[in-house]
């Protein structure tokens, strides 16, 4: 239908176009008014005919869309000269000088038109209206909408906002969660700990009771004795005197003295019992040390093992030991097999002792019990390893003996702590294993000079810092290693280790800059410029906290090595005893003259250090 309509109104248009144009119009005219006396077609009404035809097609029920599509199918020229048109007054004019015809009869089709115009006009002006009071409807919509969605958008906002903030508060929560789960494991591993420590302290002092108790059963058998002692003094008193002798020729009193000699026997033979139930602190060793060690009776010997903490392998030694003999004659196997002594370090302490007895060297280092042991990890800043080394019994003799593989062996793994135990031992040669002579408190000194500080503990150390102004970082010292001989005697320990130890960002730099020049003040300029030097050497390792020590391994070849090796051989010695210079990894380096004077170890090229042991003879003691 609408491509009927399409051509009709194509037509139409043609038409008109042509009759506008005056191409026929005028031709039709003359030639009608020529031929025929009355006109049988009027163009004008022909026109107005096919203008109607044109209203009437274009008021017909089509959509925009179509319309659209047929006002594109008009062609440009037609579209303009029906315009013009529309617009010249000529043509009206000329039809009425023209045309013989009533001009009233095409002025009513024109009427009818412009009505028909208006009416089309009016109905345009309504739809106009309409669809204005539709825009305004959608535009107070859309602005409704448009505050809605600014409010929607608001709380969206709000939403990820309190998100994020339950977020952030979600993550605060679990840090905390994760710190007290760690807090509580800490008091867990403290409180099984204690609980460890407790249920020692209750056998030493259910061992204390015991002790105190054989202690007052001595007593009272000690005030038996005596009661019995006066009473035989007593009677020799009596049979001592002249009227008695002359008054009695009875045997009574003769009969008195076997009984006063079974008393004296008797006596002896009560002794025996407090000599099998002594303790320690009964035994008295320089009575012993009188006696060789080797003529020691099984009784000696086990109370000497008491004494020197192997006590739970006295049961054992009991079956086995016959006498001191035993126990020189042993080797390391033996102690293992015969008294069940799994532990090496336990085996290295015994082997050390035996030697000990066999050169009748009595070195300083000796006097240090594993108690004190304990007490100089906790000055060198090593509390972590008590543990270790009390259950393994290691004391001062130990200490001057101590191998790389023992401390690997007391799960001492970090190089960093390696080096620790090693200047704390250098402290302990230059001082002659006294075991007063690390400094835990601060002195009056304004300006400790190097031989001062190599001296100072861990706690002395942690206090110069709070006297520096680096108080907040003091408390990361605490189980470090770091001490005054760490300090001074390691040339690898510099500021950057300290700091790092100290767990002091690198961004602040001036905080590290402040403690480079305390540092540097404290060991003083010529050992700050060999520090330097050695750091800026060739080859140099720099000190790390995560550096570890691992055993070493042996090759095929070095087996032969194993089989030449001496039993004193120092080589594999934490701190070698005859070294002529500090060794570290490996590289002999010589002491400075800063650090002369600190150590026994440093000043062997110039003078032999003076011997540390006491020899000891058969008949005593012996300088």
């Amino acid at each position: 239908m609408a491509s009927n309509a399409s051509h009709m109104l194509e037509a139409a248009l043609e038409q008109m176009d042509d009759i506008i144009a005056g191409k026929s119009f005028c031709f039709i005219i003359r030639t009608s008014i020529q031929t025929l006396p009355s006109p049988v077609v009027d163009p004008a009404l022909k026109t107005l005919q096919l203008t109607e035809a044109l209203r009437a097609v274009l008021e017909g029920k089509w959509s925009k869309e179509e319309q659209v599509s047929l006002r594109k199918q008009v062609p440009r020229d037609t579209a303009n000269v029906i315009l013009k048109w529309l617009e010249r007054d000529e043509v009206s004019t000329s039809l009425a000088l023209d045309s013989p015809y009533d001009i009233g009869n095409i002025q009513n089709p024109i009427k009818e038109k412009g009505l028909c115009l208006l009416q089309s006009v009016s109905v345009l002006t309504d739809q106009v209206e309409a669809q204005g009071s539709k825009i305004s409807d959608l535009e107070s919509s859309l602005v409704a909408h448009q505050h809605k969605l600014n409010s929607t958008e608001e709380m969206l906002q709000q939403e990820l906002l309190h998100r994020t903030s339950l977020e952030s508060q979600k993550l605060s929560l679990m840090g905390e969660v994760s710190y007290l789960k760690l807090k509580l494991a800490d008091m867990e591993g403290k409180q099984s700990h204690g609980a460890e420590r407790q249920h020692k302290a209750e056998g030493l002092l259910k061992e204390l009771r015991i002790l105190k108790d054989k202690v007052e059963h001595l007593e009272d058998q000690k005030l038996q004795y005596e009661r019995k002692l006066k009473a035989t003094k007593l009677c020799h008193r009596v049979c001592s005197c002249p009227y008695r002798l002359r008054r009695t020729q009875s045997g009574g009193l003769q009969a008195a003295d076997p009984d006063a000699g079974q008393f004296r026997r008797g006596g002896l033979r009560a002794t025996a019992g407090p000599r099998l139930t002594r303790t320690p602190e009964s035994y008295d060793s320089s009575r012993d040390m009188n006696v060789p060690f080797s003529q020691w009776t099984k009784e000696q010997v086990c109370g000497w093992l008491e004494d020197y903490g192997l006590g739970q392998y006295v049961s054992l030694s009991r079956q086995w030991v016959e006498n001191g003999q035993t126990l020189l004659s042993a080797s390391p196997q033996d102690f293992e097999k015969e008294m069940g002594m799994k532990n090496p370090l336990h085996r290295k302490k015994l082997q050390l002792a035996m030697k000990a007895f066999t050169t009748k060297v009595i070195e300083k280092s000796s006097e240090l019990d594993y108690i004190w042991v304990t007490r100089w990890l906790d000055d060198i800043g090593l509390p972590q390893y008590k543990d270790q080394f009390h259950e393994a019994r290691v004391d001062g003799r130990m200490i001057q003996y101590l191998t790389v593989n023992d401390l690997l062996t007391l799960k001492v793994t970090s190089q960093l702590h390696h080096l620790s135990i090693k200047c704390a031992i250098h402290v302990l040669h230059a001082n002659k294993f006294n075991p007063h002579c690390l400094r835990r408190r601060p002195g009056e000194e304004k300006q400790p000079s190097p031989s001062e500080v190599v001296q100072w503990s861990n706690h002395r150390v942690m206090e110069w810092l709070r006297a520096v102004d680096l108080a907040e970082f003091a408390p990361n010292l605490r189980g470090s290693g770091v001490h005054g001989g760490l300090i001074i005697l390691e040339p690898r320990f510099s500021s950057e280790t300290l700091a790092l130890l100290l767990n002091i960002p690198p961004q602040k730099t001036l905080l590290r800059r402040h403690l480079a020049t305390a540092f540097s003040a404290l060991v003083g300029t010529q050992a700050t410029q060999e520090k330097r030097e050695y750091g800026n050497a060739t080859g140099h390792v720099p000190l790390t906290t995560t550096a570890k020590v691992k055993p070493r391994k042996l090759g095929f070849t070095q087996f032969s090595h194993l089989r030449k090796r001496k039993p004193d051989d120092s080589a594999d010695y934490i701190c070698p005893i005859d070294s002529g210079a500090l060794t570290v990894n490996g590289v002999s380096r010589l002491p400075s003259a800063a650090l002369r004077g600190l150590s026994p170890l440093f000043d062997r090229q110039a003078e032999r250090r003076e011997p540390i042991g006491i020899k000891v003879d058969a008949n005593g003691p012996k300088e």
